[in-house]
């Protein structure tokens, strides 16, 4: 059922199109290509699913590359989905030899707690020891 091939590195993303995707998504409502470009530039890892030259998928890794790393971004575009691609991609992203000695991985999502268990996520083992700031996303 998969099509399409992962890639990684910044060179092979279609970042108007990524923000295309991210622009709709419920946690980065609006965001433009310029911070969505940014974002990727700051990260420890990009990749992206293609299909004949186009970009249908999306993730990204904010990372020390050694112990902690932060998966976020990801998101299929919506003729596509259902397909597989985002296993793919969360797959691809794991065994990543950048990020082979991570060992703390973490996300955030409201809806696809299924499909990343599937990759090996879990709950948070101590939620109580977890903290944040959250501060409303500035005007770009």
């Amino acid at each position: 059922m998969y099509e399409g091939s992962v890639v990684i590195g910044l060179e092979n993303m279609d970042f108007p199109k990524i923000a295309s995707m991210l622009s709709k998504a419920y946690w980065c409502l609006g965001i433009g290509v310029e911070e969505v470009r940014q974002a990727a530039a700051n990260s420890a890892l990009v990749a992206g699913v293609r299909l004949s030259g186009q970009q249908l998928a999306y993730a990204r890794v904010i990372s020390d590359k050694t112990r902690f790393a932060y998966l976020c971004d990801v998101i299929v575009d919506e003729d596509f989905r259902g397909r597989g691609m985002a296993t793919a991609m969360v797959e691809a992203i794991l065994a990543h030899e950048e990020l082979r000695d991570v060992y703390q991985w973490c996300l955030v999502t409201t809806d696809a707690q299924p499909l990343y268990a599937q990759c090996g996520f879990a709950p948070l083992s101590r939620p109580e020891k977890w903290m944040e700031i959250r501060r409303p996303r500035p005007e770009r």
